[in-house]
């Protein structure tokens, strides 16, 4: 689980939308990106994104 504090703070990198965490991936509420976790820590590229929505 992703700190609250650090969630307020991260955008998405493709279009600087707000993020939330769902099912342990950090999702973009605009477009739909969802950044994985490892160890704890958001990997944030655009590259290691997965389309949704």
């Amino acid at each position: 689980m992703i700190d609250k504090e650090l969630l307020s703070i991260l955008a998405c990198p493709a279009c600087r939308g707000d993020v939330e965490e769902e099912n342990g991936k950090i999702v973009c509420a605009s477009c739909g990106r969802q950044y994985p976790v490892r160890d704890g820590i958001p990997i944030m590229l655009v590259d290691e994104a997965q389309r949704g929505k």
